[in-house]
């Protein structure tokens, strides 16, 4: 079955705890823009990446607040760090590497740097619409001038909206925009 499905670009970000956020903050996170997935948000709160051989500046917090630290950067940004992070979902964090996080409160270091997986978000409705299971391989046929297909991982959750997410060496290796459409084959 060929669907067609809405691209979303997701440049680097972190995810915080209550008990990290704290440490870097002394006011609440604050929404900028809310995102499709429901109930998550852009903040308006931004943090500063750094180790020993580099350092991104204004990275943003994706909230709402998580029960675990996590950092998702390209490929390209983990070269700058000189890293090797695994390629993960989110929240799966075995392997992730180090990295300080970095505001004018204070700093903390996580072990939380991957690069995240390709995956599609499905609801529970939309999963069972398309006939599709929560980590079920999955292909995007990208038809613009730089034409392929690539895999994705379906990801299913009850805040899922239906579309793909890549990182923005994924994007920009095959010319995409947020919001473009590709069609995905289940």
């Amino acid at each position: 079955m060929k669907v067609p499905v809405k691209i979303g670009i997701s440049a680097r970000h972190v995810h915080l705890t209550k008990e990290t956020y704290d440490l870097l903050f002394d006011k609440e996170l604050t929404v900028k823009n809310p995102l499709n997935q429901v109930g998550q948000f852009a903040a308006n709160e931004t943090v500063t990446l750094k180790n020993e051989f580099y350092e991104i500046k204004n990275v943003r917090i994706i909230g709402p607040l998580r029960s675990y630290d996590q950092v998702e950067i390209s490929a390209s940004d983990a070269r700058l760090f000189k890293l090797n992070p695994p390629v993960r979902t989110s929240g799966d964090l075995v392997g992730a590497e180090k990295i300080t996080i970095e505001t004018p409160k204070g700093q903390v270091q996580v072990a939380g740097v991957i690069i995240a997986n390709r995956h599609v978000h499905f609801s529970p409705q939309d999963a069972k619409k398309f006939g599709v299971v929560d980590k079920e391989p999955l292909k995007l046929a990208i038809n613009g001038e730089k034409s392929g297909e690539i895999d994705v991982v379906a990801k299913v959750s009850s805040d899922g909206y239906f579309e793909v997410h890549l990182d923005t060496d994924d994007a920009n290796a095959f010319l995409l925009k947020s919001g473009e459409e590709e069609t995905l084959i289940i």
